[in-house]
């Protein structure tokens, strides 16, 4: 596994970002993809339809992607297939394994402020009303789906290596390290060169 401290032989063409809810994977995709040259699939956008109704060619559409040479996106929906798709075409996991304390607020700033601009997500949906997403019931809280999933990655990361021995992995504990390692990593960078 690499660290914040690692750089890349040479820059990936299929990279994944695995991280709990809330610690900032989208909005790392898409500053890759942009920097590297790759398209961004929300894979959110690819999942929900309508009302927030999970869309029946979902994994028809991860498969599409997924034979591209060249993309990012996401890591979620491992119990509805994915990971048997995205894991052996991917090159690259970059694992946001921040301290509880920065995604909590991350998720916290971003739900709020979904709800507050009613901003249009996937396929028109909206964030839910507050009194639901922050609420007692634990399948629509937010917060708690995140509580119940942190420690997820670590339990999963050894198994990702054993099963997908050609995937890089990076693991960033700090957006502080992310950011010195985009700096490492950066098509400028002679390091990174092939």
């Amino acid at each position: 596994m690499l660290s914040a401290n690692d750089p890349l032989p040479l820059l990936p063409q299929r990279v994944l970002i695995a991280g709990v809810t809330g610690s900032g994977k989208t909005t790392l995709a898409r500053r890759i993809g942009a920097l590297w040259g790759l398209r961004h699939i929300e894979i959110d956008g690819l999942f929900h339809g309508p009302n927030w109704t999970p869309r029946p060619q979902f994994l028809d559409d991860v498969r599409a992607f997924a034979a591209e040479d060249h993309w990012i996106t996401e890591w979620q929906y491992a119990g509805k297939g994915t990971s048997r798709i995205l894991g052996p075409r991917a090159q690259l996991v970059i694992w946001l394994d921040y301290p509880y304390r920065v995604v909590r607020g991350r998720l916290l700033r971003r739900t709020l402020m979904r709800r507050l601009l009613r901003t249009k997500l996937w396929n028109g949906n909206v964030e839910k009303p507050l009194w639901r997403r922050l609420g007692k019931d634990p399948e629509a809280n937010i917060l708690h789906w995140q509580t119940h999933t942190l420690h997820k990655w670590s339990e999963r990361m050894p198994q990702i290596a054993e099963e997908f021995p050609h995937l890089a992995i990076v693991r960033l504990r700090t957006p502080r390290e992310t950011e010195r390692w985009l700096r490492t990593n950066s098509p400028a960078s002679p390091r990174t060169r092939s």
